[in-house]
């Protein structure tokens, strides 16, 4: 069974609640989106085919036990829900980061699901599966990403369409810059009263001038 595999790298987890911890990313190939703001556009036809022995065998380099599979879409590949249980089975705490338009529900249950909820500036929110909040676990987590007010009108609406509060998974609100200031973003949440997390792209604190492998 193989995967296009955009590329493996070992990096300083970015986002999440997981941010700041050492992490094997798993970038895979393709994207079923074309987010306005998308800055992983060469992962939609970049990679070459790995088998899961091929990838195992260039995990054992690191030494670490956390992976997050990313894209792209992860989800657009039929292979990646076994890639993630056989990981889970060789003892891997596994984080899936998806764009929330595929069913989230044919992941292994154990798996730490990371859903980016599509607001109207990506140009791609009618795409979103709603019905993946409904199958969301305890441990996982809700993302939104926003550009302006109206975005962040779209994710509060969402979120109180969805839950009353507290709501039941961690939810994370992050400024696309420099379209939004993260500033202002937390202006808003805090004028709200809002029960989010702020969160930034660390990576890209880290290594502004990187692209790709960070």
């Amino acid at each position: 069974m193989n995967l296009k595999i955009n590329e493996i790298f070992y990096s300083i987890q970015g986002e999440s609640l997981y941010a700041g911890l050492p992490c094997i990313f798993i970038r895979l190939t393709g994207c079923n989106l074309r987010c306005s703001y998308c800055d992983t556009r060469y992962a939609y036809e970049e990679g070459h085919f790995m088998s899961i022995k091929e990838i195992f065998d260039h995990l054992s380099q690191y030494h670490c036990n956390l992976v997050e599979i990313t894209g792209g879409e992860p989800l657009c590949q039929n292979a990646t829900p076994f890639l993630i249980t056989q990981l889970i089975e060789k003892g891997y705490t596994v984080l899936i980061e998806t764009n929330g338009s595929k069913d989230i529900g044919i992941v292994d249950s154990r798996c730490i699901k990371i859903i980016d909820i599509k607001c109207p500036g990506s140009g791609e929110s009618r795409k979103n599966d709603l019905e993946n909040l409904n199958r969301l676990s305890i441990s996982d987590q809700l993302k939104f990403i926003i550009t302006d007010k109206q975005d962040y009108e779209y994710a509060k609406k969402i979120i109180h369409s969805a839950w009353p509060v507290p709501y039941p998974v961690p939810v994370l609100f992050s400024a696309v810059d420099p379209l939004l200031d993260h500033a202002i973003l937390a202006e808003w949440i805090l004028a709200d009263n809002l029960p989010v997390r702020l969160q930034v792209q660390l990576h890209k604190i880290l290594w502004p001038n990187e692209d790709k492998g960070r």
